[in-house]
């Protein structure tokens, strides 16, 4: 080792080049008197951060990795030829204080107990990023964290002890660990615990290795003397990682790899992935939740009104028995009609469609009272009932859209737009969209598409990230609208964007003059010259997947109870007959455990990213006249079905298949 060496800064980088650049401008700011090396390991990115780090700084130390390796791993491979006396693990997105390695390397020495130390690391607004002092995720604390016990009571150290929030942030003070963003340790420490534990690709590393550090003698320390700012999630935004998912299964590692794994738990932290997710589709749907909700509820107490509006003499309600299903059945009912209709949207309250659902289950309720009498206690209380939903479910919608301004039409207001292709592309639909007379578009920036256009300013716009991390930019921006530009995107690339934000309420069009490569139903509007044309990926929509769930379940329930499927089996068995018929049936177990589906592609799944359904029992494949074994004409086949795909399709195809599939042997 070289004994000039005071301090070893590694900073692993992933496309982030431009914050790279300031962190090391920084970090040559405060350096003072120091004997500094600096060691850059780059996780294979491929936005110009490898060239533009050989320009600036060729003195800085550059590790290529061909490929992402993970954090922990990437620390590793500078920490094994790092020289100096401490360590300074820092990341890119982050700025320090001409301070900030003076107040650390001092501290050290003044305090030979500190194996590990970091500072007060601060978020762009000034405010304190909890990360950088932590408790370990123990059984106890998992939970509060996960129940958010410890945001609702900051200030107690029985709740809130994963972020140590009742600490005073100004005072420095031994802690269980700091945050791998800013993470300065002992190079006697690393010659005795090692490492980053490679297990951990993300998130959980450096809890791991202050634990590592206590149980070696050492100390953890969060100082306050000296402070960074980190511009967090940099990195993260620009990969397409479910962090949520990679932060709680980071957590589940570590509490299995130290404290006592137990059932309990495990489900704690699984569930926690659960939960978020929940929370973000009910914050997605919340309007068509609250809408459905209210429906339900309201179609129940009209149920039970008209009961009471037509009991007399000889008829004195409905009887105990059917109750409380006779009110709730005929509402859940209702509910699947308004569904099946498309009345209730992520965003707008439909007064004109809720209407007509209302007539076509007002005619499905009627025609149940006559085929099971069993049911029809009295029909003169669906009237009653329809009378009062009829006004009723209109009523609060008109009442929510007038009074408090909720589920109004979304294009009232300008629709926050991204704009994906060439710079030049982007920038002439731009112009084409802000000169459209009614103006509703706001174009919030670019899709670059290569890496190293991020960050670029064109014109009054920034290129926001690419079609890898399209989802992110869509969750963080809160974006409205995607427009392709069919000139620099290709067909793939398009419905692979619109796969990955599933469930994002995002509308996609396509900007060309060229529309005949684009299949199925589409609607066009046109923008002075250029048509812009509607993208709907059907196998995708929250609605489809819901309705084609059910159908698969229910239909392959209903075929079993009725003793089609044993009875074909017992067949099978003893015969040899193996005609298309037979081949449907005996898949029924698969669709039933949702490993396929009764409709869908003969083969692929997938095609790279792009979802285009479970595998069919039967599909277009089975019906139309195609050569199964030509790949890209099942290619289109498949797409054209994941794009159009709805029930009612489906039912299409099953309908052309059963003539079909008793003279198609296999």
């Amino acid at each position: 080792m070289n004994n000039q060496i005071d301090l070893s800064i590694i900073i692993v980088n992933y496309n982030v080049k431009e914050f790279l650049l300031n962190l090391l401008q920084s970090i040559r700011n405060a350096m003072n008197n120091f004997a500094v090396e600096i060691i850059v390991v780059d996780n294979a990115s491929d936005d110009g951060s490898i060239e533009l780090l050989k320009e600036k700084y060729p003195d800085v130390k550059l590790i290529v990795n061909e490929k992402n390796v993970g954090f922990g791993a990437a620390n590793n491979q500078a920490l094994q030829i790092a020289r100096g006396k401490y360590f300074l693990l820092i990341n890119p997105d982050t700025i320090i204080k001409e301070n900030t390695l003076n107040e650390m390397i001092s501290f050290f020495r003044r305090t030979p107990g500190a194996g590990i130390a970091g500072c007060k690391v601060l978020n762009p607004d000034g405010t304190l990023q909890l990360a950088c002092r932590r408790g370990f995720p123990g059984p106890w604390t998992s939970f509060t964290k996960v129940m958010g016990l410890s945001r609702i009571f900051p200030n107690s150290k029985l709740f809130a002890r994963y972020n140590l929030t009742y600490l005073n942030e100004n005072q420095t003070y031994e802690v269980d660990a700091v945050s791998g963003a800013f993470m300065m340790m002992r190079r006697e420490l690393y010659e005795k615990i090692g490492g980053f534990d490679q297990q951990f690709f993300m998130y959980g590393e450096d809890l791991d290795l202050c634990y590592r550090s206590q149980k070696s003698g050492y100390k953890v320390y969060y100082l306050h003397t000296t402070e960074v700012i980190h511009f967090k999630g940099e990195s993260t935004k620009r990969s397409s990682l479910d962090e949520t998912k990679v932060f709680y299964n980071a957590m589940h590692l570590f509490v299995r790899k130290h404290f006592s794994s137990s059932f309990l738990i495990e489900s704690i932290l699984q569930s926690a992935i659960i939960f978020r997710k929940l929370i973000a589709f009910t914050n997605v749907y919340k309007l068509t939740i609250l809408s459905i909700f209210t429906d339900f509820i309201l179609f129940s107490f009209a149920v039970l009104a008209a009961e009471q509006l037509y009991s007399k003499e000889n008829w004195n309600g409905f009887p105990e028995f059917s109750k409380p299903w006779v009110y709730l059945i005929p509402a859940l009912l209702q509910i699947i009609i308004l569904l099946i209709n498309g009345s209730y949207k992520k965003k707008s309250l439909s007064t004109l469609r809720t209407l007509v659902s209302l007539f076509y289950g007002f005619i499905v309720l009627s025609a149940f009272t006559y085929f099971f009498k069993q049911v029809a206690f009295s029909r003169a209380v669906v009237l009653l009932t329809y009378i009062i939903v009829f006004a009723a479910l209109p009523l609060w919608r008109i009442i929510a859209k007038v009074f408090f301004k909720i589920g109004l039409e979304s294009d009232t207001k300008k629709s926050k737009t991204l704009i994906v292709g060439s710079e030049k592309k982007a920038l002439e639909l731009t112009s084409k969209l802000k000169s459209d007379f009614r103006n509703l578009y706001q174009v919030i920036g670019f899709i670059g598409l290569t890496r190293k256009s991020i960050g670029l300013q064109i014109g009054n716009y920034k290129i926001l990230g690419t079609l890898d991390n399209i989802r992110k930019i869509i969750i963080d921006e809160k974006i409205d609208k995607v427009i392709f530009s069919s000139d620099d995107i290709s067909f793939d690339q398009m419905f692979a964007a619109v796969s990955a934000s599933h469930g994002e309420n995002v509308e996609f069009m396509v900007a060309g003059k060229e529309l005949d490569y684009l299949v199925g139903k589409s609607s066009v509007t046109m923008l002075d010259d250029i048509p812009l044309l509607k993208v709907q990926y059907n196998i995708s929509s929250l609605f489809h997947r819901i309705t084609k769930q059910i159908f698969d379940f229910g239909f392959s329930l209903i075929l079993i109870l009725l003793l089609v499927y044993p009875l074909i089996y017992l067949i099978h068995k003893f015969t040899s007959k193996k005609s298309g018929f037979f081949q449907f049936i005996l898949g029924i177990p698969g669709v039933l455990k949702r490993e396929k589906s009764f409709v869908g592609p003969l083969t692929a799944s997938y095609y790279g990213e792009l979802f285009v359904g479970k595998t069919g029992l039967t599909g277009l494949w089975f019906v139309e006249n195609v050569d199964i074994n030509d790949n890209a004409e099942m290619k289109n086949l498949d797409l054209f079905y994941a794009k159009n795909q709805s029930i009612w399709f489906d039912l299409e195809i099953l309908g052309r298949t059963f003539p079909k599939m008793f003279f198609r042997t296999e």
